[in-house]
Protein backbone atom coordinates (compact mmCIF):
# COMPACT_ATOMS: atom_id res chain seq x y z
CA UNK A 1 0.00 0.00 0.00
CA UNK A 2 1.37 3.41 -0.99
CA UNK A 3 1.86 6.04 1.69
CA UNK A 4 2.45 9.77 1.69
CA UNK A 5 4.41 11.66 4.34
CA UNK A 6 5.32 15.31 4.90
CA UNK A 7 8.74 16.53 6.05
CA UNK A 8 9.86 20.03 6.95
CA UNK A 9 13.25 21.67 6.83
CA UNK A 10 14.19 24.88 8.60
CA UNK A 11 16.90 27.18 7.31
CA UNK A 12 17.65 29.34 10.33
CA UNK A 13 18.98 32.85 9.68
CA UNK A 14 20.36 35.36 12.15
CA UNK A 15 21.44 38.54 10.38
CA UNK A 16 23.58 37.45 7.43
CA UNK A 17 24.46 34.03 8.89
CA UNK A 18 22.74 30.67 8.55
CA UNK A 19 22.78 27.76 10.98
CA UNK A 20 23.98 24.40 9.72
CA UNK A 21 24.09 21.30 11.86
CA UNK A 22 26.05 18.09 11.72
CA UNK A 23 24.16 14.99 12.76
CA UNK A 24 24.28 11.26 12.24
CA UNK A 25 23.26 10.45 8.69
CA UNK A 26 23.99 6.82 7.82
CA UNK A 27 25.95 3.84 9.19
CA UNK A 28 26.72 2.61 5.70
CA UNK A 29 28.90 5.44 4.41
CA UNK A 30 32.48 6.54 5.07
CA UNK A 31 31.50 9.85 6.66
CA UNK A 32 28.33 9.12 8.69
CA UNK A 33 27.98 12.72 9.93
CA UNK A 34 26.70 15.24 7.38
CA UNK A 35 26.20 19.00 7.45
CA UNK A 36 22.60 19.92 6.78
CA UNK A 37 19.67 21.97 7.97
CA UNK A 38 17.26 20.96 10.70
CA UNK A 39 14.49 18.70 9.46
CA UNK A 40 11.65 16.59 10.84
CA UNK A 41 8.67 14.48 9.85
CA UNK A 42 5.28 16.08 10.42
CA UNK A 43 3.26 13.90 12.78
CA UNK A 44 -0.47 13.41 12.23
CA UNK A 45 -2.41 16.20 13.94
CA UNK A 46 0.46 18.70 13.88
CA UNK A 47 1.04 21.41 11.29
CA UNK A 48 4.20 21.81 9.20
CA UNK A 49 4.74 25.28 10.68
CA UNK A 50 4.50 24.09 14.30
CA UNK A 51 6.71 21.10 13.53
CA UNK A 52 9.56 23.18 12.10
CA UNK A 53 9.45 25.79 14.91
CA UNK A 54 9.25 23.14 17.66
CA UNK A 55 12.00 20.99 16.14
CA UNK A 56 14.41 23.91 15.79
CA UNK A 57 13.78 24.87 19.41
CA UNK A 58 14.15 21.29 20.70
CA UNK A 59 17.38 20.67 18.79
CA UNK A 60 19.09 24.05 19.31
CA UNK A 61 17.27 26.01 22.01
CA UNK A 62 16.70 28.78 19.46
CA UNK A 63 13.33 30.48 19.15
CA UNK A 64 12.41 31.31 15.56
CA UNK A 65 9.70 32.99 13.55
CA UNK A 66 8.84 31.69 10.11
CA UNK A 67 9.45 34.23 7.36
CA UNK A 68 8.23 32.20 4.37
CA UNK A 69 8.42 28.90 2.49
CA UNK A 70 11.61 28.84 0.40
CA UNK A 71 11.06 25.76 -1.74
CA UNK A 72 9.47 22.32 -1.83
CA UNK A 73 11.00 18.95 -2.64
CA UNK A 74 9.95 15.33 -2.99
CA UNK A 75 11.48 11.88 -2.99
CA UNK A 76 10.31 8.30 -2.78
CA UNK A 77 11.59 5.32 -0.80
CA UNK A 78 9.79 2.12 -1.71
CA UNK A 79 6.05 2.62 -1.30
CA UNK A 80 6.44 5.87 0.65
CA UNK A 81 6.53 9.25 -1.07
CA UNK A 82 7.75 12.26 0.90
CA UNK A 83 6.82 15.88 0.27
CA UNK A 84 9.16 18.41 1.86
CA UNK A 85 8.58 22.05 2.74
CA UNK A 86 11.62 24.22 3.42
CA UNK A 87 11.05 27.29 5.59
CA UNK A 88 13.17 30.38 6.12
CA UNK A 89 13.19 30.87 9.88
CA UNK A 90 14.47 34.01 11.59
CA UNK A 91 16.30 33.40 14.88
CA UNK A 92 15.84 35.60 17.92
CA UNK A 93 19.57 35.21 18.72
CA UNK A 94 22.59 33.10 17.76
CA UNK A 95 23.13 31.18 21.01
CA UNK A 96 22.79 27.45 20.34
CA UNK A 97 22.22 24.81 23.01
CA UNK A 98 22.66 21.56 21.10
CA UNK A 99 20.49 18.54 21.80
CA UNK A 100 22.10 15.11 22.06
CA UNK A 101 21.02 14.40 18.46
CA UNK A 102 23.46 16.96 17.11
CA UNK A 103 27.17 16.37 16.70
CA UNK A 104 28.16 19.94 15.81
CA UNK A 105 26.66 23.21 14.61
CA UNK A 106 28.00 26.30 12.90
CA UNK A 107 26.83 29.71 11.71
CA UNK A 108 27.95 30.32 8.11
CA UNK A 109 27.60 32.97 5.43
CA UNK A 110 25.52 32.30 2.30
CA UNK A 111 28.65 31.91 0.13
CA UNK A 112 30.02 29.21 2.47
CA UNK A 113 27.22 26.66 1.97
CA UNK A 114 29.09 24.72 -0.72
CA UNK A 115 32.01 24.15 1.66
CA UNK A 116 29.75 22.12 3.95
CA UNK A 117 26.71 20.84 2.06
CA UNK A 118 27.53 18.30 -0.64
CA UNK A 119 24.07 17.71 -2.13
CA UNK A 120 24.04 19.70 -5.40
CA UNK A 121 20.25 19.69 -5.68
CA UNK A 122 19.91 21.21 -2.19
CA UNK A 123 22.58 23.81 -2.99
CA UNK A 124 20.80 24.77 -6.23
CA UNK A 125 17.48 25.12 -4.41
CA UNK A 126 19.08 27.25 -1.68
CA UNK A 127 20.82 29.50 -4.18
CA UNK A 128 17.61 30.09 -6.14
CA UNK A 129 15.50 30.68 -3.04
CA UNK A 130 17.93 32.96 -1.21
CA UNK A 131 18.94 35.00 -4.26
CA UNK A 132 15.31 36.15 -4.45
CA UNK A 133 15.72 38.02 -1.14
Amino acid sequence: MSQFRIKVKGIVRNGDQYLIIKKWYDDNINEPYKWEFIDAKVEFGNTPENTVVETINEMTGIHVDIERILYTWTYQIGEVQYLGLTYMCIASDDTVVMSEELHECKWVQFDEFAEYIDNDMVLDDIRKALKEN
